[in-house]
């Protein structure tokens, strides 16, 4: 009878992986939160040229839901694409991200109908995308 503690297979040998993101690149990119933001800007113009009541409060509900897509957007590229490589490289992406979600926010373009909100949103979704082709030209 074999020994139960005695094993016939060699032990396995430990593999070190790394990656700048949790899957395969492909799945992030941040188009999908300037589409989102491009959405919260029309919004907020088509907002500022209509007075009739019903109009501007279907287009806050709608832009509100748009920039809270633009923040989970931009939370995914943050949490989950970038890894600390390309924060070490870009010191600033951290407060990059924050800001962006925070113009994102009810401080932002969720909680205002002045395009240049969006604007500012815009320019810095812009900025991340630079540093995202960045990466995936690494």
């Amino acid at each position: 009878m074999e020994d139960p503690d005695a094993t016939s297979t060699p032990p396995c040998a430990r593999v070190t992986a790394s990656a700048h993101c949790d899957l395969p690149c492909g799945v992030y990119d941040p188009a999908q939160a300037r589409i989102e933001a491009e959405s919260v800007k029309m919004i907020c113009e088509k907002y500022q040229a209509n007075t009739d009541p019903e109009f501007r409060t279907r287009a806050i509900l709608i832009k509100e839901q748009r920039a809270e897509l633009v923040k989970h957007h931009l939370w995914v590229l943050w949490t989950d694409y970038f890894k600390p490589p390309p924060f070490e490289k870009y010191p600033h992406l951290h407060q990059l991200f924050n800001e962006a979600t925070k113009l994102a926010g009810a401080a932002g373009a969720k909680g205002a109908t002045d395009p240049s909100k969006a604007d500012e949103l815009l320019q810095k979704i812009d900025e991340i995308s630079k540093i995202f082709w960045e990466t995936k030209q690494a």
